[in-house]
């Protein structure tokens, strides 16, 4: 029999990880009623966004457009923004990803933790220490 991994990278650390992700994303949809008045056909098309591109980009354009939208009276919603957002990740396929907003201000705008989306400076331990040998 085989011993489970002593750092837990299993199964579920990784949907775990992936739920998070996804609550992230809803977080700054709810938010800011991005949804607009075409919930179903939203969450639809957002969905398909999580499957190509990966959680933390999604995110990152998300908050990128709503800054370019910013001064849009009123706020661009549903569709129509989420078509905004996909040309961003499209347009990032293509070139060097460059943020316009620093960790701080995606960190207001968004009420989450930048650190999945710019990293960290620490480098956490791949393993918690229980205790020297």
């Amino acid at each position: 029999m085989g011993s489970p991994s002593m750092c837990g990278h299993g199964n579920s650390a990784m949907e775990i990880r992936q739920q998070l992700n996804r609550q992230r994303v809803k977080h700054i949809v709810s938010s800011y009623q991005l949804d607009g008045n075409e919930p179903s056909q939203f969450a639809l098309y957002l969905e398909e966004l999580l499957q190509i591109y990966p959680h933390p980009l999604v995110e990152l354009a998300l908050v990128e457009t709503l800054i370019d939208r910013w001064l849009s009276v009123p706020l661009i919603r549903g569709i129509e923004f989420l078509a905004q957002t996909h040309d961003k990740l499209k347009l990032w396929e293509d070139q060097p990803i460059v943020s316009t907003i620093t960790p701080d201000q995606f960190q207001h705008i968004a009420g989450l933790d930048p650190t999945p989306i710019f990293g960290s400076t620490e480098v956490p331990p791949t393993c918690p220490i229980v205790r020297p040998l």
